[in-house]
């Protein structure tokens, strides 16, 4: 079942200081389309219509029983506020690892860090999204592993979180929206999702 965060710290970027307090601009990897390298570019701007092809990663975690833990992004979001979404996703920095961003951003959004964690692919897409306007140009690096602590999400970030079995997940499905790219990424994970969970837990 769902469970709401516990209170927890916001994480902000740091401070510029040459820019009078204000947060420094986040920026993020654009790639051609066999994920090179090829720029960067500010993260809304990137975001902007018709989109810029960038480098993103996306993570889903289990906990023993083969269960997905989901989490529903924060009615403060920006981008795809409300809606229910895979574990953790979003954007490397520049020069960073997709694996080392993925491990420090589930940490950060979760308060947990996973158990374990490895790689499951990469996949590209185009997903626009209405609600917002915004496009999702994205060269996305996929991760899955286990996740065994207590979670103490950032409330910033996380609305709610609950693990689900694919029967569950399909209900959620029905009720109301996801992310315009989680089926996608789901997808494109499922064979590293199955290596990972066996063939009891459904996926």
């Amino acid at each position: 079942m769902p469970t709401s965060p516990a209170a927890g710290r916001p994480l902000t970027p740091a401070p510029d200081p040459a820019s009078n307090g204000a947060s420094a601009p986040i920026m993020l990897e654009l790639v051609d389309e066999t994920g090179v390298t090829i720029g960067t570019a500010e993260k809304l701007s990137a975001h902007l219509p018709p989109g810029r092809l960038h480098r993103a990663f996306s993570v889903f975690l289990f906990d023993g029983e083969g269960r997905l833990l989901l989490q529903r992004r924060a009615l403060g979001k920006y981008h795809s506020p409300g809606v229910w979404s895979n574990t953790c996703c979003g954007h490397p920095y520049p020069q960073e690892p997709p694996f080392v961003a993925a491990a420090r951003r589930t940490a950060e959004e979760l308060g947990a860090a996973p158990a374990s964690l490895r790689e499951a692919g990469t996949v590209r897409y185009n997903h626009p999204d209405p609600a917002s306007g915004l496009v999702e140009q994205e060269f996305n690096h996929l991760f899955v592993g286990l996740m065994t602590a207590p979670l103490n999400p950032d409330p910033e970030e996380i609305g709610e979180t609950a693990f689900v079995t694919p029967r569950e997940l399909a209900a959620l499905e029905e009720s109301g929206p996801l992310s315009a790219w989680f089926p996608t990424v789901l997808g494109a994970a499922l064979p590293a999702v199955r290596e990972l969970t066996g063939e009891r837990a459904g996926w």
